[in-house]
């Protein structure tokens, strides 16, 4: 019996409990964390939006808060969804591990391996960005201060202020209450960054065990018809028509396990997606804004993380989905080149019915939004890039 750890989620089970996403341990003080988490979040976004009762609402002020505030929606749509979803993510965890335990060729279970080493290579890969880049974001008001006391300068520096961080109304006095102010924010920022770290791993490991059912379907395939096999005589054809029967389950299985790990989640990825471009078109407007018209490092500071998180997003995503259509086209490839021509004419027939589901593209598609691949990537930069010109153009 294959347990949770032979699946190398062991980072990823420990990313999900600090958020409360950990779909085994649902108690009360869980609940209790996710409240308190989600309170975080949404009063972060609140307070950015309550601006407008207090302010003149002009066009750049607009552009600041909602660059801003919809940077911080993204975090409350993926965290909120998975916790509407937990049941699905359990499910899908007890699926690939019932998958993973009848497995029982030594060869598969290597594959399957091989695979979970992939997804936990993605995950440390990701912590370790996560955990250098982090505290430099967090400290990035405080670094003028730092540089003093290294530097033994004796010069007082005055803090910067918060609007140009990030616009809020909190109704008191912000230079009073700076700190606090700034850790409500930091620790938005922070368990946003940890939500979209803790459930985008968890979908990489998912499509990468995915990949590893394409391997195995081309694996069977070839061992159905094996060359030597053949010669020999050895096999009666009930026994390659099992082999077939399983290799075609086993694709059959991976199809549907890659398309439920999207499909169950496609609306929370259709609001990310059309809120993301949003956001990421407004804070390119913010960049071009601050680099075009006075360099300001506390101005530039949230629309460049913004950018940065939007665009590692899309292409890690993309580029993990186009992986699975890659090993999917594999297994026709398999079928194409294995020696078919040497067996039965049954068993041709059956190759041929095989071949023609090549015809058919198997893609993970997002709501009829955009195709998860290298190429849908682009589509959503150039998206992205076509409402910044629409901006800059009416602003000009």
């Amino acid at each position: 019996m294959i347990s949770f750890d032979s699946l190398h989620i062991s980072l990823n089970r420990t990313l999900l409990l600090s958020i409360g996403l950990w779909p085994y341990q649902q108690s009360n003080l869980v609940r209790f964390q996710i409240v308190l988490l989600f309170a975080i979040l949404t009063t972060c976004i609140i307070f950015q939006f309550t601006t407008f009762l207090t302010s003149k609402c002009t066009p750049d002020l607009f552009i600041s808060v909602f660059s801003s505030a919809l940077f911080f929606v993204t975090f409350v749509i993926q965290y909120t969804w998975f916790c509407i979803n937990i049941k699905i993510v359990k499910c899908l965890l007890e699926q690939l591990l019932n998958m993973y335990n009848e497995l029982t060729d030594e060869h598969e279970i290597s594959i399957m391996k091989e695979c979970g080493s992939y997804a936990k290579r993605y995950t440390i890969g990701l912590m370790l960005i996560f955990i250098i880049f982090v505290p430099v974001i967090i400290l990035y008001p405080f670094w003028p201060h730092f540089l003093d006391i290294l530097l033994f300068t004796n010069e007082t520096l005055s803090r910067p202020p918060l609007s140009r961080i990030f616009v809020t109304e909190y109704f008191v006095d912000q230079k009073k209450y700076f700190y606090l102010i700034l850790l409500h924010g930091n620790a938005a920022l922070f368990v946003g960054l940890v939500t979209v770290l803790a459930t985008g791993t968890l979908l990489i490991a998912y499509q990468q065990y995915a990949c590893g059912m394409f391997r195995i379907a081309s694996y069977r395939l070839e061992q159905a018809l094996a060359v030597d096999t053949l010669r020999k005589g050895s096999l009666r054809n009930s026994l390659i028509y099992k082999k077939l029967i399983h290799a075609v389950d086993m694709h059959r299985e991976a199809m549907r396990f890659s398309d439920s790990s999207i499909s169950r989640f496609k609306v929370m990825f259709s609001f990310i997606i059309v809120v993301g471009v949003i956001s990421a078109s407004l804070n390119f407007f913010r960049l071009f804004q601050v680099l075009s018209f006075g360099y300001d490092a506390e101005e530039l500071f949230l629309p460049l993380l913004s950018v940065i998180v939007y665009t590692s997003y899309v292409f890690v995503g993309d580029y993990v989905a186009q992986k699975v259509m890659d090993h999917n086209n594999d297994v026709f490839a398999t079928a194409y080149n294995i020696q078919w021509y040497t067996a039965s004419l049954n068993i041709q027939k059956m190759i041929l019915f095989l071949l023609q589901r090549s015809t058919k593209i198997f893609s993970l598609n997002i709501a009829g939004l955009i195709v998860g691949s290298l190429e849908g990537a682009v589509t959503l930069l150039s998206t992205t890039l076509s409402y910044f010109t629409v901006l800059y153009s009416i602003r000009t």
